[in-house]
């Protein structure tokens, strides 16, 4: 597929998905949201790539959707259009970097806000810029946050000081996302790029197969009772346990050396 509003890169085992509408902060469209789906579709089946950054070009990651063309005005679409366009749109993306069973990280170049913000929070690691704004400001203009991060702000802040997010439509700089957890880290804005790399390269370095089942259990387990959770975990130990990749990484500790992990 020939992208034109993203851009997709793959160095040995990092995909790069960069959003790319610099001149509309990078407001998402359809046409973005199906190259996005594209590029997750290399991703997902890529056995080279281990780890996926998400970014954008310019100013930002996303600003949320354009609305630069939106159907505010067409009085004649149904009210039940909205929920139908989320489910098919935005949403459908939403669920399909939580099913990536690669980690992801976004690498915060600047402005992460509304959509954009539920984007980098999806994502499981987020690095952010000092220049790297976040927040939600729906509310702003009569909206309710429909762009999922009503279910991720919670998670991370607490209820209170989301709803005060929200409710505010605050927007933090980087240091102060650093200290509510939004965000891991926080890097000069020029050392960004390579902060994220070294991440990346770090992440991709461990037992692809592992990881996976890590990242998919520790997600689930969020609305498990303990019970379950442990029976879902000898599970995957019984998968994991049993890979090359095991043998590996005990033999490479005898043998005191660095692992080399191959995903089998």
């Amino acid at each position: 597929m020939a992208y034109e509003e993203i851009i997709y890169s793959k160095e040995e085992a990092v995909a790069t998905l960069t959003l790319n509408r610099p001149q509309r902060m990078n407001a998402y469209t359809p046409k973005m949201l199906e190259e996005i789906h594209s590029a997750l579709d290399d991703a997902q089946g890529s056995e080279e790539t281990r780890v996926l950054v998400l970014t954008g070009a310019g100013r930002g990651v996303c600003s949320g959707a354009d609305i630069s063309g939106s159907p505010l005005q067409e009085a004649e679409r149904s009210p039940l259009h909205w929920a139908d366009d989320m489910r098919q749109g935005f949403s459908k993306l939403l669920l399909r970097l939580r099913a990536l069973d690669k980690p992801t990280i976004a690498s915060i170049n600047g402005a992460a806000v509304a959509g954009g913000l539920t984007l980098a929070l999806i994502c499981d690691l987020r690095v952010a810029s000092d220049r790297a704004r976040l927040g939600d400001g729906s509310l702003r203009f009569g909206f309710v946050p429909d762009e999922g991060g009503t279910y991720f702000m919670p998670r991370i802040l607490g209820i209170a000081k989301a709803l005060e997010l929200v409710l505010f439509c605050d927007i933090v700089d980087a240091n102060e996302a650093l200290k509510l957890g939004l965000v891991n880290k926080v890097v000069p804005h020029d050392e960004l790029r390579e902060a994220t790399r070294e991440l990346a390269a770090r992440i991709a370095e461990g037992p692809p197969i592992a990881q996976r089942l890590a990242k998919r259990a520790m997600y689930r387990q969020l609305d498990m009772d303990l019970e379950s959770s442990l029976e879902e975990l000898g599970l995957a130990a019984q998968i994991a346990n049993e890979t090359e990749d095991a043998a590996e990484g005990i033999k490479a500790f005898f043998e005191g050396r660095k692992p080399q992990f191959r995903g089998r």
